[in-house]
């Protein structure tokens, strides 16, 4: 077996586990990583890797990187490779005539580091900015960026489930989405928006299928989406690092508590496990929490 063949089998591995697209190409993309400095497979190996992301990347990323090579020890585990003194298949930067050389590691799993948590959220879009990106963008007539910002903030979704929206979605008025373990979440579509969405599309000739399209009549991708965001923050002076996809499902769930204060609700309405994950909206920016405490400590 090639590693190129390893590496098909490890997503079809996760994909039998639930694991989106996107999330399959990072973990491969962990593996390749490692294989790319290390021709061994070993716990010496494996902790030279650690340090060396640490050294080289932030902490979300490092664990990112080390939840991906921990899932490709529970594949090899689970394909009986990682007692084997040598594995059937070649390294990508080994000779080859060189099989990769998997030392026993048994259960050895490398361990996430402690990310700092700030008791406060800075990287997302205001109110005041979502407000004028929108009067900006109508007034120059960018109907389409117009409304991938209204759908990211209106509807809570991901930048990878925005892509997936259809004209038949829009007239249904909600979207029903398979997440991991078969669980069903519905992405809601309120009045507002499909009362302005559902005339505009009709006007490009959208009847069916999905809405956001380039030019060649694809499906815009993830990447574009993130680029283009951040071109819109310089020309309309809104501070880029507020300006990314995710940003937008967060205002979502910021206002969606200012109106209706169901932590219970938004976490289903997210798609979120837990309502631990959803409780950072409950924080405040930096810049509330200084007004707070400039309004009540007053001794």
């Amino acid at each position: 077996m090639n590693f190129e063949t390893l590496i098909s089998d490890f997503g079809i591995y996760l994909e039998k586990q639930g694991h989106a697209a996107i999330t399959i190409r990072v973990y491969s993309c962990s593996v390749r990583l490692f294989f790319s400095h290390y021709n061994s497979l070993s716990v010496e190996h494996l902790q030279s890797y650690r340090r060396w992301l640490l050294e080289c990347y932030k902490p979300s990323t490092v664990n990112t990187r080390i939840l991906g090579m921990n899932r490709f020890l529970d594949f090899m585990q689970n394909r009986g490779l990682l007692d084997n003194e040598k594995a059937n298949f070649q390294s990508p930067i080994s000779a080859p005539t060189d099989s990769l050389r998997i030392t026993p590691t048994g259960h050895y799993r490398l361990r996430p580091i402690r990310e700092q948590k700030h008791t406060y959220l800075d990287t997302v879009i205001s109110q005041k900015d979502y407000d004028r990106l929108k009067r900006r963008l109508k007034k120059d007539e960018n109907y389409f960026w117009y409304f991938i910002v209204r759908f990211l903030a209106s509807t809570g979704a991901r930048v990878s489930e925005l892509r997936q929206i259809k004209m038949e979605d829009l007239q249904l008025g909600y979207l029903d989405l398979y997440s991991k373990g078969g669980k069903i979440r519905r992405l809601f579509f309120p009045l507002s928006l499909c009362g302005e969405a559902i005339p505009y599309f009709a006007s490009r000739g959208i009847d069916s299928g999905f809405l956001f399209l380039t030019r060649r009549r694809t499906c815009i991708s993830a990447r574009a989406i993130e680029m283009q965001l951040k071109n819109i923050a310089k020309r309309y002076r809104i501070n880029p690092a507020t300006m990314y996809p995710h940003s937008f499902r967060h205002r979502y769930a910021i206002n969606f508590l200012k109106r209706f204060n169901d932590i219970s609700l938004l976490a289903d309405l997210l798609g979120h496990d837990s309502i631990e994950t959803t409780r950072i909206y409950l924080m405040k920016s930096s810049q509330e929490q200084q007004t707070v405490i400039d309004r009540v400590v007053t001794w």
